[in-house]
């Protein structure tokens, strides 16, 4: 088995089902709704969702480790609609996908490190990082944005087969 063309195959096949979520979230609705006072607005979900496939994604990618001070900012990405969403996330693919093509069997195998304020807080081989942290994570937070679309009174769009709203 080739795991540079299954896990491609795969990074494809879930950034479309992603962004069938991410276009199914209801026309005009409120990026700030919140279905729990301990959940992220729906703006802020989205958006990291969209950072997935593009900049934490290509951060794994093309570098050793991310060593954040304890006080730094994050400055999250909150998109102003979803058109804006859309265009984000469509536009960081390619790259994303090129470099994912680009990256040696060495350079999976390689360590990758998420440090903040000293912690180290994911610590592994690239290529375990990028599942984790970029696939399952996608999926993990698609999951979620399902659950707002549904709370919000939007049809949900199939990912593994079709879905009780027929799309």
């Amino acid at each position: 088995m080739d795991y540079q063309q299954d896990l491609m195959a795969e990074f494809d096949r879930e950034a479309a089902r992603t962004r069938k979520m991410l276009a199914a979230i209801p026309d005009g609705a409120d990026l700030a709704y919140k279905p729990h006072e301990k959940s992220m607005p729906l703006g802020r979900l989205a958006g990291h969702l969209s950072d997935m496939t593009g900049e934490f994604g290509m951060t794994i990618l093309t570098t050793d480790k991310i060593d954040l001070p304890a006080d730094h900012k994050w400055n999250p990405y909150i998109p102003e609609s979803k058109a804006a969403l859309l265009e984000r996330f469509d536009g960081a693919l390619p790259a994303t996908r090129k470099q994912l093509a680009a990256t040696t069997p060495e350079k999976w195998d390689q360590n990758w490190q998420f440090i903040f304020g000293g912690q180290t807080f994911v610590d592994g081989p690239r290529h375990q990082v990028f599942r984790d942290m970029v696939m399952n994570h996608m999926v993990h937070h698609r999951a979620q944005v399902g659950v707002y679309i549904r709370l919000l009174g939007g049809a949900l769009p199939g990912t593994y087969g079709p879905s009780a709203d027929g799309m």
